[in-house]
């Protein structure tokens, strides 16, 4: 996996030169660099209100007591999507564009689905329940507890 990642970023940085000096040869300095402000700017915002409907989506599937599991990667996605945005360079630009656009996201975050697996279970009411699987003598001890004001510890009851 190192081999891999370490191949990306010595890749990627060496595509984004040769892109801006092919880009800044044809287009000039100014406009190159207008170019590239250009799209962080309209990618941070298409970032945004993307990212807004998606929390809403979300919120919406927890209130009806479902998993928006799909939801909750794509606004990953679309995190991804604005930090390549904001990398300054125009093949970084294409993959955040292309995965800030619906489509293409959905079907990328349905493909992520099904290559990762999740266990647990999903409980609406946000209660965990722990379940020790140790070698022990099988007791189960419970208890309550009260929470004291750091004044209430000089008190004697």
């Amino acid at each position: 996996m190192f081999p891999i990642i370490l191949l990306f970023f010595i890749a990627v940085p060496v595509i984004e030169i040769a892109l801006f000096i092919q880009v800044g040869g044809f287009l000039g300095f100014w406009t190159t660099i207008a170019l590239v402000l250009l799209t962080a700017f309209v990618g941070a915002s298409l970032v945004r209100s993307q990212g807004l409907q998606t929390l809403m989506t979300v919120q919406q599937r927890l209130n009806q007591g479902e998993l928006p599991a799909r939801q909750i990667l794509e606004g990953v996605l679309l995190a991804v999507s604005g930090v390549l945005l904001l990398t300054p360079g125009f093949m970084t630009d294409a993959l955040g564009m292309v995965i800030l656009l619906p489509g293409p996201r959905a079907m990328l975050a349905q493909y992520l689905m099904k290559k990762v697996v999740v266990q647990g279970q999903f409980n609406p009411g946000f209660h965990h329940s722990y379940h020790n699987t140790s070698q022990d003598d099988g007791n189960t001890y419970e208890g309550e507890y009260e929470r004291k004001d750091s004044d209430d510890h000089h008190k004697l009851k």
